[in-house]
């Protein structure tokens, strides 16, 4: 016993030395009554850490709020406002013990390891205890868990210890606890993130070659992989806590930040498409044509929700012709296709017979669905429609507008369109269709490549609508097709920021720089929706922008867009309560990392 006393000192590792590792004001239990300890991991696996909301942020831009590359003070993982935002914030959070924001199953088992008198129990979390120590002993307290240690990642280490990298900091803290408890025989380690999960087990097969090489015990490490829930913030509270980080962000450069972060930050729109868009409601009748028509297909992706108006924002001039945004007008389908058995559509007509319409497609038309590997624009190499019984058709109405996500850029940025190119494949990525010299030929007399007041687009009434016209149908309609993989660089919007957005997923937990493995609703009567399966909706009552972001408040205020009928004004300048959120079904994010 002695000499196991004088090793560990001689090492540094005392119970004195190890309480400075955690946060919590408590005694450490003596070193020969633990013979095991439980580890838990905070973010994802004990609690239900909100992330950014893919459905509402283009891809660049969640990784760039991942990323501690974009914002003075690191972004979503180093600033403790998105942690508190939670819900309803902690003020009201923390009376409800945050209810609804909890892993049941790792509470039970805190609990159980609380019970358990031979057991070192440890919260263990790669967040700053400068910036998140109190927080989180608020949100553990009233839970009421009791943790022997809380460690958080400190600027530096007891003994002056420097940390690479999150999994760095952990494989330091738990060698410490080891080197203190020889006792224990055995760690348990409760861990959501893949690559921290192979992280832990190669330091137990190099802790045990160690501690064997000098004749001690192996110790029995398990490593217990835990299924990520996160949920995401209210889409308000979301959009005001991140124009939060851009303020401070904004405010500290203007004071003394120079260097590769001192690019003045705004929140600005990204326009995918203009469509006409169609309710929920009558996309469930028209999948049943779908249905019909392939009832035994796999992998098939039910769509049925726009019509194709323009790729992009769609110019004034067009938008005046078909009365503009939110609009109204009805629609017959008229006959039924399919390209490949990959991709099903039904042909449509406007009612009354002579209104007028537009659509960069050849004719109107309305995906159905689609298999993996086709897109929408494949709608466009159809040749053989079939006509459905009179008795089958259906009639439906729709709604001008525009799919939309938001994006953080430069506030310096040129215009939306320069942006755009960033994130669409567009005049670089066209594709000829079979018969596409065929379909060039007919411009109704005009010259190619000339303007003649419309912006070189045709407008469509009942007689054009079997022939298709247009002087885009060459185009291939959908330009773009999928919108989202024009993602794919992950450059974020500006330079410096690609760190972020490397590919789908840009998920980035605290302060390490490795990358990770990221229904048809949300039909509104606002211009602006976020009703495709290619991006998902917002759940109800989400922002909707038809108008240009407005200046930034000051810093502290939250960031609203007056919006009628979206957002509750504020309840006062300076007592404003905050808008409500909760856990709820929430985006399906398992696949974000």
């Amino acid at each position: 016993m002695v000499s196991n006393q004088a090793t560990r000192a001689d090492h540094g590792y005392t119970i004195t030395a190890l309480g400075r590792w955690s946060i919590l004001d408590k005694k450490l239990p003596p070193v020969d009554a633990i013979t095991a300890v439980h580890v838990y991991d905070f973010d994802n696996t004990l609690f239900k850490t909100p992330l950014p909301n893919s459905k509402l942020w283009t891809t660049p831009t969640t990784g760039q709020l991942m990323s501690p590359d974009i914002f003075v003070n690191g972004g979503w993982w180093h600033d403790s406002r998105i942690l508190s935002a939670t819900g309803e914030g902690v003020e009201q959070e923390e009376k409800r013990a945050w209810n609804g924001w909890w892993n049941d199953k790792i509470v039970e088992l805190v609990q159980l390891s609380m019970q358990q008198d031979d057991a070192l129990t440890i919260l263990l979390t790669g967040r700053s205890e400068k910036g998140f120590s109190q927080l989180i002993k608020r949100i553990v307290a009233s839970k009421g868990l009791e943790f022997d240690m809380i460690g958080l990642k400190p600027v530096v280490g007891p003994n002056h210890e420097r940390f690479q990298s999150t999994m760095n900091f952990k494989q330091i803290f738990l060698k410490s606890v080891l080197g203190t408890y020889t006792s224990a025989t055995s760690m348990r380690i409760y861990e959501d993130r893949p690559k921290h999960v192979d992280g832990f087990r190669d330091f137990f097969a190099d802790y045990n070659k160690n501690i064997v090489s000098r004749g001690q015990n192996p110790i029995t490490g398990h490593v217990i992989p835990v299924a990520e829930l996160s949920t995401t913030l209210d889409p308000v509270v979301e959009v005001a806590e991140v124009q939060h980080l851009i303020n401070f962000h904004n405010n500290s450069i203007a004071k003394e930040r120079k260097g590769g972060r001192n690019a003045r930050l705004a929140i600005k729109k990204a326009v995918f498409f203009t469509s006409y868009m169609i309710q929920p409601t009558d996309s469930k009748r028209l999948i049943s044509l779908l249905n019909n028509m392939a009832p035994e297909t796999k992998d098939l992706k039910n769509l049925a929700n726009t019509i194709l108006i323009t790729a992009r924002s769609c110019p004034q001039h067009i938008l005046d012709k078909i009365g503009g945004l939110n609009s109204k007008m009805k629609w017959e389908v008229t006959d039924i296709g399919n390209f490949q058995s990959t991709l099903w559509a039904a042909r449509v007509r406007p009612v009354p017979a002579n209104a007028i319409y537009h659509t960069d497609n050849q004719v109107p038309s309305v995906v159905l669905g689609l298999r993996r590997g086709a897109r929408p624009a494949d709608v466009n190499k159809i040749r053989q429609w079939q006509p459905i019984p009179a008795n089958q058709s259906i009639v439906f109405e729709t709604t001008v507008g525009e799919k939309v996500m938001l994006r953080i850029d430069r506030e310096d940025q040129d215009g939306e369109d320069e942006q755009q190119d960033r994130l669409l494949p567009h005049k670089g990525s066209k594709r000829k269709f079979p018969n596409d010299d065929d379909r060039q030929s007919r411009h109704h007399g005009r010259d190619h490549g000339r303007d003649h007041g419309n912006g070189g687009r045709d407008y469509h009434n009942s007689s054009q609508a079997r022939g298709g016209g247009g002087d885009n149908r060459g185009r291939g309609g959908y330009r773009g097709g999928n919108a989202s993989r024009g993602n794919r660089g992950g450059r974020g919007g500006f330079k410096g920021s690609g760190r972020g957005g490397k590919g789908a997923h840009g998920y980035r937990s605290l302060d390490d720089v490795d990358t990770r493995e990221s229904s048809q609703s949300g039909y509104g009567p606002a211009a602006v929706s976020y009703d495709d399966n290619s991006f998902p909706a917002l759940p109800q009552g989400g922002p909707q922008f038809q108008q240009p972001l407005p200046p930034p408040p000051p810093y502290g205020q939250p960031f609203l867009i007056p919006i009628p009928g979206q957002w509750p004004p504020p309840a006062g300048n300076n007592n404003q309560g905050r808008p409500s959120g909760g856990p709820g079904p929430g985006p399906d994010l398992q696949n974000f990392y």
